[in-house]
C-alpha cells in the first residue's frame, strides 16, 4: 500500500506541477480542460476487446471486452489529429504518448492480476491526463 501512496503523490504532483503552464490566459486554460476530457478515452484502451477483467465478480468484468479494437484506434487517431490544433507536432506527439503510457499500464496489469480492475481504470485517466499536461505544458 505505501507504494500506491506514493504512485499518487507523484502522478497528482506531475499534474499539479504541469498545470502551471497553463495558468495565464484562456487558450491555455481551454488546452488544459481539452486534456482533461481526452484523458478519459484511456477507457477505450482499458475496455477494448482483447483486454480480459482480473477478478469475474470485480468492476473490470462489467466494462471489459466492451470497446472494438478498431474503435480504439479511430478515437485515438481522432484525438491525435484533433491535437494538432494545439501545437502541429507536440499536440499528436502528446496523444500518442498518453495511449502507450495507458498501453503499457494495461499490458503491465494483464501480466501481474491476470486483467483490468475498475482501479486500473482509474490509473489509466490520471497517467493519461498526466501524460497530456506534461507533454502540452507551454504548447
Amino acid at each position: 500500500r505505501p507504494a500506491g501512496v506514493v504512485a499518487v503523490v507523484l502522478v497528482l504532483g506531475g499534474q499539479a506541477a504541469a498545470l502551471v503552464a497553463f495558468v495565464g490566459d484562456v487558450r491555455s486554460a481551454v488546452i488544459a480542460g481539452a486534456a482533461v476530457c481526452a484523458s478519459r478515452a484511456a477507457l477505450w484502451i482499458t475496455c477494448a476487446g482483447p483486454v480480459p477483467a482480473a477478478r469475474p465478480d470485480g468492476l473490470g468484468s462489467a466494462f471489459t471486452r466492451r470497446v472494438p479494437v478498431w474503435w480504439t484506434l479511430l478515437g485515438w487517431a481522432a484525438l491525435a489529429g484533433l491535437a494538432t490544433l494545439v501545437h502541429p507536432w507536440r499536440g499528436p506527439l502528446a496523444v500518442g504518448l498518453a495511449a502507450l503510457v495507458v498501453l503499457v499500464l494495461v499490458v503491465r496489469s494483464i501480466r501481474r492480476f491476470g486483467g483490468v480492475t475498475g482501479d486500473v481504470f482509474g490509473a489509466a485517466i490520471e497517467l493519461a491526463l498526466t501524460t497530456l499536461l506534461v507533454a502540452l505544458a507551454g504548447a
